[in-house]
């Protein structure tokens, strides 16, 4: 059978966050682990590979620079490009996959990487919370990697979303985030206890919850996020009195005194401080305000927005080392109320 030539071997996937350049560079090592490409082995040079992959010459030139910092490839004069090494340290090749990009998604990527170290190579792809795009990018990556990194989050669908899960070698899996019903199979797991969490957050705010008489939880009806955060809520307010309701639309809201807002969306903060300066009434006062999921910016707003969250830095972390340890346990990642001006 004919060799297939290098620069058909070299690909980038528009549907991929992972930076270009990394993409290029990982295609080379992967290919070099399939044994098509060989110590001695000329590359594209920087011209023909942009031009073949229509990119920027400064992405391929990149590409070739962290490839040659790691000491894959070489360049000498009227020769161009050759693999100089084909003895990898790279062992861990990551399939990432996010449901949506945030401030705090970015917190575990980080803690993630750096944990990992620069001997894994990851490609992150994100699927914004859509089932049949999440279907997509798992059938078309099912061999690819050592690992399978996922959050599981969808706007609709969720109910199928194990199926898809399954075709994965579960020795090969690790879900963030969230654990998801009948996967079979013994996988890792580094998630948040959703209906737990809220209630013992709210149980340790109670002091300061006292002052208000009833709790609302702004949690629109499509929305990827769990609803056992609901249920938390619920049993929450049942247990220590207190009158609550579910919004799911906070523009209809009629907003008074001795109410507690806790929004879950991170998109429609905005929207819920909005509403509530517009009722006149002071927020930490005569209403208090709950945000999920901690951000550097929510220690500014206002005084100081009140949040409960999971330790999303913790969670990048732990991932890793599961991996590393090639271990198969579902840890839960803490969570935390921190309280602020708002409450």
């Amino acid at each position: 059978m004919k060799k297939p030539d290098i620069i058909d071997l070299i690909k980038v996937d528009e549907y991929s966050i992972t930076p270009k350049y990394l993409q290029i560079a990982n295609a080379v090592i992967r290919e070099i682990e399939n044994g098509h490409i060989h110590v001695g082995d000329n590359i594209p040079s920087i011209n023909e590979l942009s031009i073949e992959l229509d990119i920027a010459r400064d992405t391929v030139e990149r590409g070739y620079k962290h490839l040659k910092n790691i000491g894959i490839i070489d360049a000498v004069p009227r020769r161009g490009y050759y693999i100089k090494n084909i003895e990898l340290r790279q062992t861990l090749k990551i399939f990432l996959l996010f449901n949506k990009l945030s401030a705090h998604k970015k917190t575990i990527y980080d803690s993630f990487a750096a944990t990992l170290g620069e001997h894994a190579v990851i490609d992150f792809y994100i699927y914004n919370n859509d089932f049949l795009l999440f279907k997509r990018l798992i059938a078309n990556n099912k061999n690819d990697y050592t690992h399978y990194v996922i959050i599981p989050h969808f706007m609709e669908g969720e109910e199928n979303g194990y199926e898809t899960i399954n075709t994965l070698p579960k020795e090969k899996l690790l879900l963030l985030d969230k654990i998801v019903p009948g996967i079979n199979g013994e996988y890792a797991a580094a998630y948040e206890n959703f209906e737990k969490d809220i209630y013992t957050a709210l149980v340790e705010a109670t002091d300061h919850l006292l002052k208000y008489n009833t709790l609302k939880i702004v949690f629109p009806s499509y929305s990827y996020y769990p609803v056992e955060i609901l249920k938390g809520f619920k049993n929450y307010c049942q247990d220590y009195a207190f009158s609550y309701k579910v919004v799911n639309n906070i523009k209809n809201e009629t907003v008074q005194a001795e109410e507690v807002y806790i929004n879950v969306m991170e998109d429609e903060l905005v929207v819920v401080l909005e509403t509530i300066v517009a009722s006149g009434l002071i927020i930490g006062k005569e209403v208090g305000v709950i945000s999920y999921n901690e951000t550097p910016v929510k220690k500014f707003i206002l005084n100081g927005i009140t949040t409960i969250s999971t330790d999303f830095h913790q969670m990048g972390i732990t991932a890793a080392q599961l991996i590393l340890s090639n271990s198969k346990k579902h840890s839960e990642i803490p969570f935390k109320l921190t309280l602020r001006a708002s409450l």
